[in-house]
């Protein structure tokens, strides 16, 4: 089955249930990162990861390695090594079209994803104002 795809969703409708990854969104921030750098080593991705993360907690480097690894598989990125300088050799890491367009099924995911928790959020204090509170 194709990533962001799942059975119980319309088959052209990207889902987070079929995008993988949602712990820490580390996918899409990855994703947008290598859209707005450009060719870039997985060093300066980690570095800017946590500027960027759609949640409170901490992305561990290992976390972004997998992913990008992952996302290699799949086709939505591209590697290859720098040799050029000093130092050991670097993975350079760049977003294919087929990853351009993968983000754009993250922007979808995540702006339903968005409303839905604005709602729920709603909900939440709009029941809380009008449930009696006992200290």
């Amino acid at each position: 089955m194709p990533r962001g795809k799942c059975r119980r969703h319309a088959e052209n409708v990207p889902s987070a249930c079929g995008m993988g990854n949602l712990y820490r969104f580390v996918e899409p921030v990855a994703l947008l990162l290598l859209k707005t750098k450009g060719k870039t080593h997985g060093y300066d991705l980690a570095g800017a990861l946590n500027d960027y993360a759609l949640s409170d907690s901490l992305v561990e480097p290992g976390a972004l390695y997998r992913t990008l690894r992952r996302l290699e598989e799949n086709g939505y990125v591209v590697s290859d090594w720098d040799v050029s300088g000093a130092g050991p050799a670097r993975r350079m890491y760049e977003l294919t079209p087929a990853g351009e367009g993968h983000l754009q099924e993250w922007a979808e995911v995540l702006d339903r994803l968005s409303q839905s928790l604005g709602r729920f959020v709603v909900d939440v204090r709009t029941s809380s104002d009008e449930v009696p509170h006992n200290r």
